[in-house]
Parts: C-alpha cells; structure tokens; sequence
C-alpha cells in the first residue's frame, strides 16, 4: 500500500473507495467508525473534499495507515491539479542570483521587460557574457586565467560593469609611464584647495587614465577599482560614497597605485572596499599588494615621517591652526590631514569634521558620473 504511486493521477477518494472495498465496508460503516456525518465520506471518496489534517488522522486510525500516508496522497494530487511548473519563476529567481535586478533597473542599467526571455538578454548584454552560464571577466588577466570571482558579491561585478561602460565612453591617450609621473605632478599642485577636485579627470585623461564616478550599490561598501579596457588603457573608478576630501585623495592616490602595478591587467583584483572611516579595514588584514597601495597614497598626501614628527610635537592638542599650519607646510587641504590623524587614532571621528568638506558636487560637475540623479547615456 505504500508504494502506491497512482496519487498523481487519481484522488484519494479512490484509495478510500479500495480501502471499502478491501474489507467489504460501505461508506455509512466508514462514517460510523470515523465519527462523521457519511456525507462527508461520500465527498471524499467523489473528489469534492480535501483531506485535511483532522480528517487524514480519523483514515489513518480506521484504516491502520498513520495520518501521514493520507496527507501524502492529498499533497501529492493537488500538485497535480496544478498548473504545470513554470520555469520562468526559475528562471528569474537564477537571474536575481546573477546579479541585483531591481538596483539594475533602478539606476536604469538595464531596460525593464515582462519577457523574461528579453530580460535575460539584457542581463547578459550588460554583463558583457553569452549566457548566464558563463563567467563575468571584469580585468583582463581573468580572462585568460579564467579566474573565478567567489571574493566578489553580483552587485560588485555589476557595479564594475557599469565603471566598464562609462569608462569606454571616454576619450583618453595612451597610458605610459612617464605620462602618469607627470599626473602625479599635477595632482600634487591640486591638493591644497578642495576646489581643485575638479581638475581630477582632466589631469588624467592626459596621462591616458579614464576616470569615472559611480555611485554604489547597497551593501557594496565599493570605495574604488582599477581595471582595464585593455592594456594601454586603465581605469580608476570610485564610488565616492563618502563626501568627504580626504576619502577622496586616498581613494584616487589608492588605486592610482593599482596603475601603477599594472594592477587589475597582470594579477590581482583590485576592488577596494572600506578603505577610510572608522569601519576601515586595519592595515594588518590587507593583502600585501592593498598594503603597498595604502602606504603609497599616504605618503604622497603627508610622508610618514612629518607626520609621525608632528604627532610627537603636538599631541594630544590637536588645534584648529595646528592642524592648518602643518597642511600648508605639506601643500594639503587639511581634512586631509584631519583624515590621516582620525586613522591613526589620534583624534576621534566626530572631531573637526568641519575640515572634511565635501566634493561629490565639486568631482561629479566635471568626472562622467553614474548616481545621485545622474544618468549618462
């Protein structure tokens, strides 16, 4: 009786109906047993009532069966009643799991569909793959290591995508080594004046570097990329989900690092997360290569020396003029000094906040932007 598998077809009234007529039982002396109205039997056994828990445990005493086998035969006939499976609720639920959809199409990344068939299209065509079998290659060296990105959540690999995009959209000059040192030149007549911000994307084109501002996805925690469009052509890409001046130097000098390294083209994958703040990644948890881009843009905005010196001269009253007087000597803005002090745990978060000035308007009114109500075509 238990390997009956015929409850895909029939109804359970049909087994109740053998059950009768095994022991030569009518449904007035099943009802007597059970202690219900023969109506109800007869619904049953017609196919006009649902076996229900109360009911599956009276069959499973009268018949000596257990409640379960009659529950098991009512499921396994209503899944046969039913529509059969539609494979686009699968097919969107593995879509969902390829990449954030609904923050897709809010940033309008994508073009909304009721096809799904259409939708995946447009999934793939954005992820740059052929199918949503294959993997995302975001840096070039991937796509001949065929490295997988287990380290790296749908929406960071969609957020990337999007820097691609953008970044492709802008002309540049041929990256070279001497080009990018005289960037570095550049940028370094720019610290002093947080105005000067805008100048960024310029003063990088011309060392052949693409610059792009994309807002991040929720729960990214995205600070900043550096990836190729190929190998003359490198990308620095941030979120700048901090308005604040001294995230922002220690972003661009950060990945302007991975550039220099050939990040991103030739090994690692350099997708900089939690870089300044109070919930930034401590020093001794990086990688090695994310070690090197830390020093790097922390000694081009204040060497490690002055400010250790200064530190040593001047704590722990950390003025207002102090703070100033020894930005200008080290040709800075001084929330970028008020940055490096808040990371070494010399002042505290809240403390002269008013030096971090914004510039999210000031970068996004001249860099190609993706967010805050911007939308390139």
């Amino acid at each position: 009786m238990g390997d009956r598998i015929v409850a895909e077809v029939f109804p359970p009234g049909e087994f109740i109906r053998e059950e009768l007529e095994a022991r030569g039982w009518t449904q007035l002396d099943l009802a007597e047993i059970m202690g219900r109205p023969p109506r109800l039997v007869n619904e049953l056994i017609a196919g006009k009532r649902s076996i229900t828990p109360e009911t599956a445990r009276a069959l499973g005493e009268a018949f000596g069966t257990g409640a379960q086998y009659w529950m098991n035969l009512e499921a396994a006939y209503q899944l046969h009643r039913s529509k059969a499976p539609d494979n686009r609720i699968a097919r969107r639920a593995r879509l969902y799991a390829k990449v954030p959809v609904k923050d897709l199409l809010r940033r309008q990344w994508i073009k909304p569909s009721p096809d799904i068939d259409e939708l995946e299209k447009r999934v793939c065509e954005f992820l740059g793959i052929p199918d949503l079998d294959a993997e995302v290659v975001v840096w070039p060296h991937a796509a001949r290591k065929k490295t997988p990105y287990n380290d790296i959540s749908p929406a960071q690999i969609a957020w990337l995508c999007r820097a691609r995009h953008l970044a492709a959209t802008i002309p540049a000059r041929q990256f070279t080594n001497d080009r990018f040192e005289e960037a570095l030149h550049l940028i370094r007549a720019l610290l002093p004046d947080a105005g000067r911000v805008r100048d960024v994307p310029a003063v990088l084109a011309q060392a052949g570097i693409r610059f792009v501002v994309i807002e991040h996805l929720p729960q990214t925690r995205i600070d900043g990329a550096c990836l190729w469009l190929n190998e003359s052509s490198p990308i620095v890409a941030i979120s700048a989900r901090f308005d604040r001046i001294d995230w922002f130097w220690h972003t661009v000098l950060h990945e302007l690092k991975h550039v220099k390294n050939r990040d991103g083209l030739i090994a690692n994958k350099p997708l900089d997360t939690d870089l300044v703040g109070d919930k930034a990644t401590r020093h001794e948890d990086k990688p090695e290569v994310e070690k090197q881009a830390d020093a790097f843009a922390a000694a081009f905005l204040v060497p490690r020396k002055d400010l250790q010196q200064f530190m040593a001269h001047v704590r722990p009253l950390y003025s207002k003029v102090k703070i100033q007087a020894f930005a200008h000597q080290m040709g800075v803005h001084p929330g970028v000094v008020v940055g490096q002090l808040q990371f070494q745990g010399e002042i505290k978060y809240y403390h002269n906040r008013e030096m971090l000035v914004k510039i999210r308007d000031i970068i996004t009114s001249t860099a190609p932007t993706d967010g805050w109500g911007h939308i390139p075509a």
